[in-house]
């Protein structure tokens, strides 16, 4: 890819959209522009950026004037908007008639729709992992201890769950023990599946995350952070098992620290 010389930065929360700037900059991008939303964007994102657009969740039309007034040439997407904000957004006139559309309002029709928008105003998106390829996650052991035989099992047999259940576009991840699945991700997202499976599993649970056969890797990035890592702790978790090469992986050095102190194996696998 040719390197641009601006991005329009669409960023929700968590440090992903800090993660990006940084890539984005390390990679020679001169100017980023991001758009930031209310109750969702760090604020601090402003001191990393070169302009800072502030909008509710669902101005699509202020959006997509600050991508075109911005002088990007593409865009990205980092960090996602909580699931609650996203279906219970004040649409402007313009997401009024693009919601009018779409067939099926979820996650993924509206982002897809999104992205069409700025297709169509000369901003495409990139994939969200764009300038992040080295933070994405390995194969095998990532960090935390070797796992045992009966955890490599469980993290195979949840691996062919998780797919199905990602393919009927329920959830992207399944927590299972010895064989048994305890939990599966529903609307109520990946850290409410993983404390619900966790007390079940009583200190031996295993978590494995996916993405979709069709996943969009422009707006849909499987991620494993530290407050995921914090979440599994405390729920007693003892695995995590995500997809090398399409998870990305925030602040390593801290999930490193956390896997060893938690003793929670951290292992990337082919699907």
């Amino acid at each position: 890819m040719q390197k641009p010389e601006t991005l329009f930065l669409i960023a929700g929360n968590g440090s992903y959209p800090r993660l990006a700037v940084k890539g984005a900059r390390e990679a020679g991008v001169a100017t980023i522009v991001a758009a930031a939303f209310e109750g969702e964007t760090d604020t601090a994102l402003a001191g990393f950026v070169d302009e800072i657009h502030w909008m509710r969740v669902g101005q699509l039309g202020r959006l997509m004037d600050a991508a075109k007034k911005s002088g990007a040439t593409v865009s990205m997407m980092a960090g996602q908007i909580a699931p609650g904000n996203l279906f219970d957004l004040r649409p402007d006139f313009h997401a009024l008639l693009l919601l009018a559309k779409l067939k099926e309002r979820n996650a993924e029709s509206l982002f897809g729709a999104i992205a069409g928008e700025l297709e169509k105003a000369g901003v495409p998106l990139l994939l969200a992992t764009t300038f992040l390829e080295k933070h994405l996650a390995s194969e095998g052991l990532i960090a935390g201890p070797k796992p045992k035989s009966r955890i490599l099992e469980d993290i195979t047999y949840g691996l062919g769950i998780a797919k199905e259940v990602s393919r009927l576009d329920i959830g992207q991840t399944v927590v299972v023990k010895k064989g048994t699945v305890l939990a599966v991700e529903g609307f109520d997202g990946t850290d409410s599946t993983i404390r619900r499976g966790g007390e079940l599993g009583r200190g031996e649970a295993v978590v494995v995350k996916v993405s979709k056969p069709s996943q969009d890797m422009r707006f849909d990035v499987p991620v494993i952070g530290p407050k995921t890592l914090e979440t599994a702790a405390a729920a007693g978790v003892t695995a995590i098992a995500m997809e090398a090469g399409r998870t990305l992986l925030l602040e390593v050095e801290h999930l490193h620290e956390l896997a060893t102190q938690h003793n929670i194996t951290l292992w990337g696998t082919l699907s």
